[in-house]
């Protein structure tokens, strides 16, 4: 059962990153712009005698060792290399660590952003606790409840009255 929770959790956080963050779209863009920057330092070296670059497969090692490590990768030999390579590293870096940081904040700012969504939840979880309460409780419930549905009543007149006063 606990296991079952677990990949149940598992499965909506992953869930909740890709689809209420930037994560998806800014790996992506990463991934475009490696592929790009390698394949630009591949033919900046290629043919330079002594380069550390001999192949594509070498560009995009460099490339994660590039961005990722600020520069640890073999430096390149060519002027136009040395460009590429350094835009490289200063835009990796910013996607790489970017896309960490704003998934993370994202992921967290998201439910104060919805509170409405949270009541809900809450409201759907307590729900299912429904079986678990006293009759004491089951009244102050009735009574939360009833409070509740008048509140959204006028909410709703409210919202009602200000649509029909904008048109």
């Amino acid at each position: 059962m606990r296991r079952l929770k677990r990949n149940m959790r598992s499965r909506t956080f992953i869930r909740d990153i890709s689809v209420h963050t930037p994560f998806s779209k800014m790996v992506q863009l990463l991934i475009a712009l490696w592929m790009i920057f390698s394949a630009g330092m591949y033919y900046a070296e290629m043919g330079i005698e002594g380069a550390p670059i001999q192949s594509y497969g070498d560009a995009l090692y460099w490339g994660v060792a590039a961005f990722s490590t600020a520069g640890i990768a073999d430096a390149p030999m060519s002027g136009v290399a040395q460009l590429i390579g350094g835009l490289w590293i200063v835009i990796g870096s910013m996607l790489f660590f970017g896309t960490i940081v704003a998934t993370i904040t994202t992921y967290f700012m998201r439910p104060m952003q919805r509170p409405h969504k949270r009541i809900i939840d809450t409201i759907e979880y307590n729900l299912e606790q429904l079986g678990d309460l006293s009759v004491d409780e089951l009244d102050l419930l009735k009574e939360t409840v009833d409070t509740l549905i008048g509140h959204v009543e006028r909410i709703k007149k409210k919202q009602a009255t200000y649509s029909t006063l904008s048109q």
